[in-house]
Parts: C-alpha cells; structure tokens; sequence
C-alpha cells in the first residue's frame, strides 16, 4: 500500500479558528506543526489510516519555521496556494490536503487530490 502524502495549507487551517493567531503567526504554525506530528503515524481515522507524509506549507510572517520529525515545512516563497499547486503536481501517491479554500480545491481536485477541512487536522 502506498503512503497517502497529507499537505496541510498552513494560513487556511491556522486561520479557521479565531484565537489570537494573527499577533503571532510564526508561533501560530509552529503550534500547527507540532498537532500535525501524531498524524504521520495515526493517520485521519477512520478512512485515512497511517502512515502518512504530512508537509505543511507556510507562507508569510510564518516563512521559516523548521521541519521536526513526522513533518515537513515547505515555505512558500510567494503565494502558499501555488506551492500547494506544486506540490500536489508532484506527489507520486495519493494525496490528500487540508483546506477550506474553494479555489484551492477546485485547483488540488484537478490534479486527482482529495481534501479535507481544516478541523480534519486541527485535533
């Protein structure tokens, strides 16, 4: 069976919930980043089961936050949407990504992506 690669778009599901992220949103996607890690092993059950390859793109003030083990970070040099696009182009396997953005969706679904929202990943 292949591994199922998750890539999170790290403004849209840091955004879904209105907790004070944007004063802080390097802290806000590393905070992200560190609830994404039990996902690499655990999956999204019941219909995502792991491993998964989790990649979150971050774009902005959150540029920059580093990788840990279980996820990696791509930081998009410009728009996040079109690394998602990208990378989503690029993935061998199946893949599923994270985001409550319609066009993003439509882009993703286009490339044979499925999507989930963001409380799929938010924990």
């Amino acid at each position: 069976m292949e591994t199922v690669t998750l890539v999170v778009d790290g403004a849209n599901v840091v955004g879904s919930v209105p907790d004070g992220w944007w004063r802080d949103r390097r802290g806000a996607a590393e905070r992200l980043r560190d609830r994404l890690v039990p996902l690499a092993s655990l999956g999204l059950p019941p219909e995502l089961p792991g491993p998964l390859d989790v990649v979150l793109v971050v774009e902005g003030q959150a540029r920059g936050v580093d990788s840990v083990e279980g996820v990696r970070v791509e930081s998009a040099p410009a728009s996040g949407d079109d690394r998602i696009v990208e990378l989503v182009a690029g993935v061998p396997g199946p893949c599923v990504v994270a985001t409550a953005d319609r066009e993003l969706r439509r882009r993703v679904g286009a490339l044979g992506a499925e999507c989930v929202g963001p409380r799929a990943v938010r924990g």
